[in-house]
């Protein structure tokens, strides 16, 4: 199947990403169809649409006449039947357990039509994990978008070994013809690109506010003030390509820098957390206090942040 064929987009799950997928499509003028378990989570989905095209609209990254095209283009039902019928691709995005995700690709195999792909959002379990009990494992891979979808441009298609090339390009031309920026991980490994990354960072970051060698907070002054303003602009590769790599050598072999914790350690300080209540803005304390004004303003300050950024490309 080509990237023209393709008219209708069926998003299972419209919670966390679910609705900023289907949102997403339906403003590239897709026929969307979202399908969630009730009308209440469906009825939030798109109060929360309303709320994305609101604030998209106020910063002049859409037109109102573009935002009021929206919702009106998502049909939305709690029968996955008649959501999938007759979709060209279907997005899996419900909660992150496995056999949850298997019986529903189960069902997708059996509701969809032949050509249908089925892709997943999960960034937990292995395409291959799922196409097994499928018959169409030539159609399945990962869809991994970044929250919030509608804001970050980053999807991460995992292909497992019986992927076919042409589904891998038809999903690609399909990303990127909505203005997304994916990325293709040609071999499945545990936690793709973005979340291997960002683990080993955490794992670090960690391990240094365990040795008391800096406050949490003082890590996180570190990376929004250095390194993730030039992340923002220029990826690892970029940055030590303009550094010179005969400059990185000198610098770390003198006295060579490893990772200091192990994945243990780094896991030891989480439980701790988790044991003393502290699970972050939901209980009102990780390694920061949280209230509502101050949830309220951070998540503002990463939302407005996200825009201008989304400005430059």
């Amino acid at each position: 199947m080509k990237v023209e064929e393709i008219q209708k987009i069926a998003v299972v799950g419209a919670g966390l990403m679910g609705h900023g997928i289907a949102q997403e499509f339906a403003q590239a003028g897709y026929d969307v169809r979202l399908t969630d378990v009730s009308d209440a989570v469906l009825d939030r989905a798109r109060e929360t649409i309303q709320r994305n095209l609101d604030m998209m609209a106020g910063f002049d990254l859409i037109s109102a006449e573009q935002a009021a095209s929206v919702l009106p283009a998502i049909q939305m039902s709690t029968s996955l039947a008649e959501t999938v019928a007759d979709a060209d691709v279907v997005v899996e995005a419900v909660y992150e357990n496995r056999e949850l995700k298997e019986g529903i690709f189960r069902d997708l195999d059996r509701l969809c039509q032949p050509h249908t792909i089925l892709a997943s959002n999960t960034s937990t379990f292995l395409p291959s994990k799922l196409a097994r009990v499928t018959g169409r494992p030539d159609k399945v891979l990962i869809a991994h978008y970044f929250n919030p979808p509608f804001l970050l441009p980053l999807v991460e298609i995992v292909r497992h070994p019986e992927t076919s090339d042409e589904t891998v390009s038809t999903i690609y031309d399909l990303l990127v013809k909505i203005g997304k920026k994916p990325a293709i991980i040609q071999k499945e490994v545990p936690g793709f690109i973005g979340n291997r990354i960002q683990g080993a960072v955490l794992r670090e970051a960690l391990w240094l506010v365990q040795q008391g060698i800096a406050t949490a907070e003082d890590v996180d002054t570190v990376i929004k003030s250095s390194i993730g303003r030039r992340w923002s602009v220029a990826g690892v590769f970029e940055v030590f390509d303009i550094a010179g790599w005969d400059l990185v050598l000198n610098v770390a072999e003198p006295e060579p820098h490893g990772l200091g914790s192990s994945p243990e350690e780094a896991v030891a300080l989480i439980r701790e957390k988790i044991a003393n209540g502290d699970l972050g803005v939901k209980t009102g304390k990780g390694f920061y206090e949280w209230d509502d004004a101050s949830t309220a303003a951070l998540r503002e300050r990463i939302a407005s942040a996200l825009v201008q950024i989304a400005r430059w490309d």
